[in-house]
């Protein structure tokens, strides 16, 4: 059950120890009469004390309170368990895979690994709907939005150096293209994984990637490295620049070697891809509201009369 449980506003945690610190204060405070022990003379304290003009400080009131409050700051947090009808959300969550076909990457004797990641990452998608684009001097749509694996890997394996007309490598176009075919299906979270050396990556791909991460989706790169010697004036890898977008795009980086970095986050569920994207009330069953009820018991001692 403590596994299936998801904060929603997490960062109210933090006032927990607050109220805590408030209480053990209260509590220091109204033990018994606070300073009040040391400003009056012992002899005069005592002669109030016979009389019953001395009344005591109320633990027990301010315990009520910092209970109250705590459960209060608990029920802010969000606790909330994942809707049973969630998956019938994915039409709003999609994955874009973006595959470079540029001549450093169908030529630097990794290519076959390349579109492998491809594969892993429609795999990894679940039911949710995939598009395929492939980019090098232009960016196409090879499989448009689909749930048919096998559409997909048949596209994969047909991909070759010739399949873009265009020379060159432009990533930010092909970046431009799936932000285009998200918009146009309204999905609400995404993920974009980006799959190339790094070649080509300046600041038009940086605006892209920013733009995508201001959609409230994610952009992920798996790294192709080199595999051998690359042909005559190929460009080098550029392993950093990749990272670097990535990260303007709000997703992880890894390399097609050990992509499950990435493939956790394309994995993870619709559910939390749509928290993510501040739509978490379609897919998570908020419970802090039936904590604020059991807030009310220790607040109702707060009114309690003495006799």
């Amino acid at each position: 059950m403590i596994e299936s449980l998801t904060l929603l506003r997490p960062l109210w945690f933090l006032a927990v120890p607050v109220v805590v610190l408030l209480a053990l204060r209260a509590a220091w405070r109204s033990a018994p009469l606070g300073d009040w022990a040391k400003a009056v003379d012992p002899a005069l304290m005592a002669l109030h004390a016979r009389r019953g003009a001395v009344l005591g400080g109320r633990r027990q009131a301010n315990l009520a309170a910092a209970l109250a409050a705590g459960i209060l700051a608990v029920a802010l947090t969000g606790p909330a368990v994942e809707r049973p009808e969630a998956t019938t959300f994915r039409n709003l969550d999609a994955t874009v895979i973006v595959l470079d076909l540029s001549r450093s990457v169908t030529e630097g004797g990794r290519f076959k690994e390349a579109r492998q990641a491809a594969e892993s990452v429609a795999e990894a998608a679940g039911t949710r709907s995939v598009a395929l684009l492939v980019y090098a001097g232009d960016a196409y749509t090879a499989v448009s939005p689909t749930t048919d694996r096998d559409a997909i890997g048949t596209t994969l394996f047909a991909l070759d150096a010739d399949t873009v007309p265009d020379r060159g490598t432009h990533p930010e176009r092909g970046l431009a293209l799936a932000r285009r075919i998200l918009a146009e299906a309204n999905v609400v979270a995404a993920d974009v994984v980006l799959i190339t050396d790094g070649d080509g990556i300046g600041q038009a791909a940086e605006r892209e990637a920013a733009a995508i991460r201001a959609k409230g989706w994610q952009l992920h790169s798996l790294f192709v490295p080199a595999g051998k010697a690359l042909p005559p004036g190929a460009p080098a890898t550029d392993r950093t620049a990749l990272d670097r977008l990535a990260a303007s795009g709000g997703g992880k980086s890894a390399d097609i070697d050990a992509p499950q970095a990435v493939l956790d986050r394309v994995g993870a569920s619709t559910a939390q891809h749509l928290a993510a994207g501040g739509y978490g009330v379609l897919a998570f069953a908020d419970l802090g509201r039936w904590l604020l009820l059991l807030a009310l018991v220790p607040a109702l001692l707060l009114f309690r009369r003495s006799a």
